[in-house]
């Protein structure tokens, strides 16, 4: 076994430490400065690193784009991204630890009531730009149009658009200050956050990974961390 590990060791962790790269941008996954972030992220990526007996190197964005972009610039060695088609070209995935919601914000007036009434010509949802709602929209929406920027509940003020997309929980509390909108229910995607690494790793390394997220979800690890980061542990993936 000890064998193997260091074979893996080498293979994903060839600079003697593990570079995990942390996105900050969504708080169900990561809180706090990049000094020193917290959350369910940094937990996996530092017991990921303990199985491999190297030092863990946090490497901290503020946006899902910019998590995947050092990933696929060798500047990572393991990520933690929504799995999405766009992104599988390049990043092998374990299952999912955690699934989140995508939901849709609407001004109060809206005549808007359901995620499919937003589906039509001259809708505009804003996204974040490079998040995995974003690119979820791109390949389904059939008339409405995207607009991009680096928060989407800005652009919705901003510019007057008709939607916005987000992740559930910040979402939900930007509503709860902000009487002039509202939340469009139940959720219009489910958001599978895993694991990810380079698809040039060896299938030894990439097994493993997936092999710790399912241990992790099954002995608790991943709900702990959760409840730790204040947040619900139903949002624990169910097994791979």
């Amino acid at each position: 076994m000890g064998i193997v590990i260091a074979a893996i060791t080498k293979d994903l962790a060839p600079n003697g430490s593990l570079r995990a790269s942390i996105n900050l941008g969504n708080s169900v996954l990561a809180q706090g400065m990049p000094t020193a972030p917290t959350g369910v992220t940094v937990d996996i990526a530092r017991e990921v690193g303990a199985r491999l007996h190297v030092p863990v190197e946090l490497v901290c964005f503020d946006a899902a784009r910019k998590s995947y972009e050092a990933m696929t610039a060798g500047q990572a060695d393991i990520c933690f991204l929504a799995i999405e088609p766009a992104r599988e070209a390049e990043v092998a995935f374990t299952a999912p630890y955690v699934v989140i919601e995508g939901v849709l914000v609407v001004p109060q007036d809206s005549a808007f009531t359901t995620a499919a009434d937003v589906d039509r010509a001259g809708v505009r949802i804003g996204v974040q730009r490079g998040s995995a709602y974003d690119l979820f929209l791109s390949r389904t929406l059939q008339q409405a149009s995207v607009v991009r920027g680096d928060e989407g509940v800005d652009e919705l003020r901003a510019q007057g658009l008709e939607v916005v997309a987000g992740v559930r929980q910040p979402m939900t509390e930007f509503v709860a200050t902000h009487p002039e909108v509202r939340l469009i229910e139940p959720r219009f995607m489910q958001i599978q956050q895993a694991v990810g690494t380079t698809r040039t790793r060896k299938p030894e390394t990439v097994q493993f990974l997936r092999d710790v997220i399912e241990e992790l979800k099954a002995s608790g690890f991943v709900a702990d961390a959760l409840r730790r980061a204040n947040q619900s542990d139903a949002l624990v993936a169910p097994p791979g």
